[in-house]
């Protein structure tokens, strides 16, 4: 275009040039056209802006650069426009630079076609905005799907004065949480058609003024993040073609100024999940829910392509309060009961295990049915080992011929020690109970004892013989439960009583060997004591 196309047009306000093949300028606009406000250029075929292009267009409040392909902007190519307001462009690549000049402008629209490159003459200066101190309206939208890459938190450094943000297709990830600590004053945020699915509560606290919010065609499911959002100024929300199935009504209930809800194409679930927000639905007066007697189900199949206001909500109602006070007092006594259980009752379950094992496999019938391998076992501490091998086996082994089964002598290498003890309780005709206070206190002589009493109640036969190495007293046997039952219960044999008539004592443990009676039948006396 040649510098004297427009040259006697001093009066001209408005001039539309668009849709042509124009791609530079040759001091077209350097005469006439002092009172020109608005310049409409866009879809030509723009290659460069110059420096000075539009330096005498100083009456100029619109500039409409839209192309469908990007071209180079210089720098200082808008100097000399100290009054636009309205800036239209599809550039290149985006440096701060190129808006030197532009201090009144208000509204900037960039169109982006191109890969996202932003170009700085400072090192590690990612602010392309700083220069516009007064802008209010800023839309950046892109035309083909690709990363916009870059983005940081100082995106927006500089619009103190920004009121209305749109991205259309810009916002591909996840925005940081300072995003928009620049922009104190926004009042109308659109970020559509991004692919988002997450956002994050502090993303809006530096926007307390926020009125609106358009969310429109991302990815998001839930939206747990307007709950500690603190929009307490926001009136309208739109969030049509996400992937809402459940609308969490206490999101919206951190919405106290909402008037205007949009979830057009969203896919609603038709089930209890969502009764809350179908009954806030149709109860609030506050909230104009656009559409919402078009809205259908997705979920679950049955219901597909019914109205979200018909779906029955009777079986539904169900007393959360009580159902949470039942399940709570039940898990209460669950635990204080398995506790107690496991407390007071595990080795019983250990046996009673052992046991059912026993009978699957039939075992206890097979012992039953064959001779027992040893005449008694002898239960014992470690403390009273010398006792056991320096008195009572010379004389029980030795001179008596007994064969006694012993822990460290005939316990099978490599068993369990459970099985192994129940083995050699199930193998012998008695079980022999050498109790000291160290035997009370072992855990597993307890057990051994358990186990021998459990076969007496189960058997029903005197397989069970108390020899006390030292006199307790009744008050020490009482924190014992088991061992104070069976002191009460049976008679047994004291070797401190025994004294130097050890001879006595030895022939009634061999009577006690050879007496096949019940619990209850008991011929042996001299040295055995009873407390009742």
């Amino acid at each position: 275009m040649k510098g004297c196309v427009f040259q006697n047009l001093n009066d001209l306000k408005e001039l539309n040039i668009g849709e042509n093949a124009v791609f530079t300028f040759d001091n077209t606009f350097k005469v006439g056209l002092q009172k020109l406000k608005s310049l409409s250029l866009y879809n030509n075929r723009l290659l460069k802006l110059m420096p000075e292009d539009f330096r005498n267009l100083s009456s100029l409040r619109s500039l409409d650069l839209e192309n469908d392909k990007c071209y180079d902007v210089n720098e200082g190519a808008f100097q000399g426009l100290d009054n636009l307001q309205t800036l239209i462009i599809t550039p290149r690549h985006y440096r701060k630079e190129m808006f030197i000049g532009l201090a009144q402008l208000e509204n900037l629209t960039l169109h982006l076609t191109s890969k996202w490159e932003l170009r700085s003459s400072q090192q590690n200066d990612y602010s392309p905005f700083s220069n516009l101190p007064n802008l209010k309206k800023l839309i950046l939208k892109v035309y083909y799907v690709f990363l916009v890459e870059d983005i940081t938190q100082d995106l927006l450094k500089g619009l103190k004065s920004l009121e209305i943000l749109t991205s259309d297709n810009f916002f591909r990830k996840s925005l940081h949480a300072d995003t928009f600590k620049h922009t104190p004053r926004l009042k109308v945020l659109q970020i559509i058609n991004s692919d988002l699915s997450h956002l994050t509560p502090e993303l809006f606290w530096q926007i307390p003024n926020l009125q609106k919010l358009d969310l429109s065609n991302n990815k998001f499911r839930y939206l747990d993040f307007l709950g500690g959002a603190n929009l307490l100024t926001l009136r309208w929300l739109k969030l049509n073609g996400n992937e809402l199935s459940v609308i969490n009504k206490t999101a919206l209930q951190c919405l106290p100024a909402l008037t205007y809800l949009d979830l057009n194409n969203n896919p609603l679930t038709c089930e209890c999940s969502n009764i809350v927000f179908n009954q806030w639905v149709q109860s609030n007066n506050q909230t104009q829910v656009v559409n919402v007697h078009q809205y259908t189900c997705a979920f679950p199949v049955s219901q597909k392509g019914n109205k979200f206001l018909d779906f029955d909500t009777s079986s539904c109602w169900i007393d959360a309060g009580f159902f949470c006070f039942v399940f709570s007092t039940f898990l209460i006594l669950f635990t204080l009961l398995a506790s107690f259980i496991y407390h007071f009752l595990r080795w019983q379950l250990a046996y009673a295990y052992y046991l059912f094992l026993a009978f699957i496999y039939d075992k206890r019938r097979g012992r039953k049915g064959s001779p027992h391998h040893y005449d008694a076992f002898v239960s014992y501490n470690v403390y009273d080992e010398a006792w056991v091998y320096e008195e009572m086996l010379p004389v029980l082994e030795g001179e008596q011929g007994w064969r006694l089964c012993l822990h460290h002598r005939d316990f099978e290498p490599g068993k369990p020690i459970v099985e192994n003890i129940t083995d050699a309780i199930y193998g012998s005709r008695k079980t022999i109970c050498v109790i000291s206070r160290n035997y009370l206190q072992s855990e597993w002589c307890s057990r051994e004892i358990q186990m021998a009493s459990y076969r007496l109640f189960d058997e029903q036969d005197d397989v069970l013989i108390l020899l006390f190495m030292e006199d307790i007293p009744a008050c020490e046997l009482s924190l014992y439960y088991r061992m104070r039952s069976l002191v009460k219960r049976r008679t047994y044999l004291s070797w401190p009583q025994a004294g130097q008539h050890t001879g006595v004592f030895w022939q009634n443990i061999r009577r006690a060997l050879m007496t096949p009676g019940s619990p209850t039948d008991n011929p042996i006396r001299g040295f055995f004591q009873n407390q009742e």
